[in-house]
């Protein structure tokens, strides 16, 4: 089953026409792209060949170039006027059946004149038409491509672009979600070299800093801290402080109550 029919005229815009059949057949698989230079076989009868083409496809697309009305036969005839030219065969098969045309405008083509077509392929000038240009190719094969896509869902089903946009989203997720993990462990890593090398933060209902097995003196509150012995205390006791390079101390000592001359 073909999907897409890429319809163009000799003399008007072949690299064009040949550009985008390339595209497509890259994106969506060359099976699924009529293009009649590249897939008919040698030695097969090619009226009969692009008939059945047409017939089968989903959709034709009417490459339309500058001079697309105006290529003339030897006779000096336009080509467009022939009953027999095939570019015009093409395009009025597709009408007839119903199947769906895309003109494709190329360059400075504009958009057709209904006055010259002939009657059978008036038609056309009323369908919704792409633009191309070659010094826009890639955005406007992409947009094409994008289009057929969303237009066509067997062509859809089968496209190379969205498929890998997909599993590089996906790989995207998930180098995301090991990063995540692994800054998780880092963290949680730190924080118990932190406690294992004696200084951490508690939270919650015991709040403050904790030292774990110091080397050292170490002051972990307000005011100095002194390596020699230190007291200090009021009314209530005298607190005691001590310290080494292996740890510091800390003892409160109780003061007994002051006694009054009656009972010395």
């Amino acid at each position: 089953m073909l999907d897409v029919f890429v319809n163009y005229r000799t003399g008007d815009e072949e690299s064009a026409a040949t550009m985008i059949a390339r595209e497509l057949a890259r994106r969506f698989g060359a099976e699924r792209i009529f293009f009649a230079s590249n897939s008919i076989e040698l030695g097969h009868r090619f009226p009969v060949e692009l008939v059945r083409a047409v017939e089968e496809c989903e959709a034709l697309l009417a490459v339309i170039g500058p001079r697309w009305a105006g290529v003339r036969r030897a006779d000096g005839r336009p080509s467009l006027e022939a009953e027999q030219d095939w570019t015009r065969r093409e395009i009025q098969t597709a009408l007839d059946r119903g199947i769906l045309v895309i003109p494709v405008l190329v360059g400075k083509a504009t958009r057709i004149d209904r006055a010259l077509l002939p009657d059978d392929l008036r038609e056309l000038a009323d369908c919704q038409y792409r633009r191309f240009a070659h010094r826009n190719a890639e955005s406007d094969l992409t947009a094409l491509g994008d289009a057929l896509a969303r237009l066509l869902p067997d062509l859809g089903a089968v496209d190379r672009d969205a498929r890998a946009a997909r599993e590089g989203a996906e790989a995207k997720s998930r180098k995301k979600s090991a990063q995540d993990v692994g800054h998780t462990r880092m963290r949680t890593r730190d924080v118990e070299q932190r406690v294992r090398g004696g200084i951490g933060n508690l939270n919650g209902d015991l709040s403050g800093t904790f030292v774990n097995e110091p080397q050292g003196p170490v002051n972990t509150g307000r005011g100095h801290q002194y390596n020699a012995p230190h007291f200090q205390g009021d009314n209530t006791g005298v607190q005691f402080t001590a310290g080494d390079n292996g740890g510091t101390v800390h003892q409160r000592f109780e003061r007994e109550p002051r006694r009054s001359d009656d009972e010395r």
